[in-house]
């Protein structure tokens, strides 16, 4: 897996990319399929115990990260467009049916390009709301955790 630069398009956003020797279409699944998801999603030792995935534009996502404590993060959102293994797009500024979120915090835009080989060009790209939720994510640590889930999404998906 290598680490090419994709710009932010904006001083909002964080961006993670990769590529990664998984064909787009295991990649796809791993990110759609709820099962699937449950195995890579939160940065280890964190698990993902729950997952509700209702992957189609205004469909509505539910996914819960557990810390070693036992302490449940859940987060939710809406898809806004889905463009089968080439592009997710979800907001966690609705929870579903377009009911808007208490604080929306980010819009993630997931590409996956065929490289050739079996090689997916995987960009994940986050948009912030504000600055101060860009600097806030970038301080919680967001290239070291999505860093190691995509690590994870990788190994995940080789195997499907």
């Amino acid at each position: 897996m290598t680490t090419p630069q994709t710009p932010p398009a904006d001083d909002r956003d964080l961006v993670l990319t990769r590529i990664i020797d998984v064909p787009r279409e295991k990649l796809f699944r791993a990110w759609t399929e709820a099962e699937v998801l449950k195995q890579w999603f939160a940065p280890k030792p964190f698990t993902t115990p729950f997952a509700e995935l209702d992957v189609r534009a205004g469909g509505s996502n539910r996914i819960t990260m557990r810390d070693l404590d036992g302490n449940d993060y859940p987060n939710a959102g809406v898809y806004l467009e889905v463009v089968p293994n080439e592009k997710l797009v979800f907001t966690d500024a609705f929870t579903e049916a377009w009911a808007p979120s208490a604080k929306p915090f980010m819009t993630v835009v997931l590409t996956f390009e065929d490289l050739g080989g079996g090689a997916t060009k995987y960009v994940a790209r986050a948009q912030h709301w504000t600055i101060e939720d860009r600097e806030t994510h970038e301080k919680m640590g967001f290239m070291e955790g999505w860093g190691l889930c995509t690590d994870q999404l990788a190994e995940v998906a080789g195997k499907l």
